[in-house]
């Protein structure tokens, strides 16, 4: 099987603007395709992880890879899929964010031999002058057709700034100044960036007078068609600061049954073939997929150490019941011991709010060593770390190590 063909087969791909055109390249090793990252925050997250995972594939293909950080788009913002404005960010927040998103991205390809390259378009777009980018690019794009666009569609009713109008234009010069300095023939990203790729194509064939191409991957949703990636603390993120491997591992393990074989396609290097076998299980059977697949995208977003930590913490508390060193600990002080329930699970970033307990309280959704907590007010006692550390469930599968120090 093909490269391009196994990312189909897998699932992974959305559009295209030549399709015969792409496999050629991508089979033969012959594209120099880029892919954007906009740093609007300090890590990456699991909405960026589709196109991560086809990143490694094309390279492994023999394609050359360029990850572009957009040092300079971000200043603008992307409305794409957003129904407020961005925050406008200043330079040192904006080149920390770079930092560490080329930290997260050298994890899945390799930047070694010139197989790869980084590049933030700031270098280039916070040279430019206003006037003459208006009269050289500005003149190429239709406000019309861009109205039309996908990517607008969404905020025309809650207004959209002039400042965002001009992504599709910004986006677009990148694939242009790309393609004259490395020969860029292929832009890479999310369907919800037709749009804007289709801008950059047009204009690399204007001033170049060449024909590039463009493909998007599929978009992260749940079989419901809802978008997956959040969490009850927010964005899943690949940080293990902002998200432990252990509750990454969990959002994994947790899946729906109806996505699980969609996801373990997507999201894993197990050959095609090999997970066709899953493909008719059901029940109970289909948690040893959820495993399978908590495991491996764990093992490739923070390395197998931490996969093996969170499985053997996972297991700890599923299957034998007990407090696994791994498992995620919520510390109080001798002190704090004396509080409510509800006020530690809220401090120890359980749930978001003393609302969201008090509800799951009320609705017989929170446990402490198998005991269903009755009431809002309920305080932990000596009874309760009598067989050692106390494990709190909160919800169907979340459980918490309470540990005094």
């Amino acid at each position: 099987m093909s490269k391009f063909e196994e990312l189909r087969a897998r699932g992974m791909l959305a559009q295209m603007t030549n399709e015969e055109k792409i496999k050629e390249l991508i089979d033969n090793g012959q594209a120099t395709f880029y892919v954007g990252f906009d740093p609007t925050a300090d890590s990456l997250h699991v909405g960026h992880l589709l196109v991560m995972i086809a990143m490694k594939h094309l390279q492994d293909a023999g394609n050359k890879v360029i990850a572009l950080i957009g040092g300079g788009t971000v200043m603008v913002g992307d409305p794409t899929g957003k129904t407020d404005m961005r925050r406008i960010m200043g330079r040192p927040e904006i080149e920390a964010n770079c930092a560490k998103f080329k930290e997260q991205l050298s994890r899945f390809i390799d930047f070694s031999d010139g197989k790869a390259i980084m590049v933030d378009n700031g270098d280039w777009l916070l040279k430019l002058n206003y006037i003459e980018f208006l009269r050289e690019i500005g003149v190429h794009f239709s406000v019309n057709e861009m109205l039309r666009a996908k990517c607008f569609q969404t905020r025309l009713e809650k207004g959209l700034s002039f400042i965002e109008f001009n992504y599709m234009l910004m986006q677009s010069y990148d694939f242009l100044q790309l393609n004259r300095e490395y020969g860029c023939n292929l832009e890479v990203g999310g369907d919800d960036q037709w749009s804007n790729i289709l801008g950059g194509i047009d204009l690399v064939r204007k001033f170049q007078g060449k024909e590039v191409y463009g493909l998007t991957m599929q978009l992260l949703t749940t079989s419901e068609g809802k978008k997956m990636g959040k969490t009850e603390k927010g964005a899943l993120w690949l940080d293990a600061e902002k998200c432990s491997p252990y509750e990454f591992y969990q959002y994994w393990r947790n899946v729906s049954d109806n996505d699980v074989n969609k996801l373990i396609k997507i999201f894993t290097f197990i050959p095609v073939e090999e997970l066709k076998k899953y493909e008719s299980y059901e029940g109970a059977q289909l948690n040893e997929v959820k495993a399978l697949l908590a495991y491996e995208i764990t093992k490739i977003v923070h390395g197998e150490e931490e996969a093996n930590k969170a499985k053997a913490a996972a297991e700890a508390l599923f299957t034998k019941g007990t407090a696994d060193a791994n498992a995620p600990t919520i510390v109080i002080s001798k002190a704090e011991v004396e509080n409510p329930l509800i006020d530690i699970l809220v401090a120890g970033k359980a749930l978001p709010s003393k609302g969201e307990v008090r509800r799951l309280i009320q609705q017989g959704g929170v446990y402490v060593n198998d005991a269903r907590v009755e009431t809002i007010e309920f305080k932990l006692t000596d009874a309760d770390f009598a067989n050692g550390t106390p494990i709190v469930r909160v919800g169907k599968k979340k459980h918490y190590k309470i540990v005094v120090e």
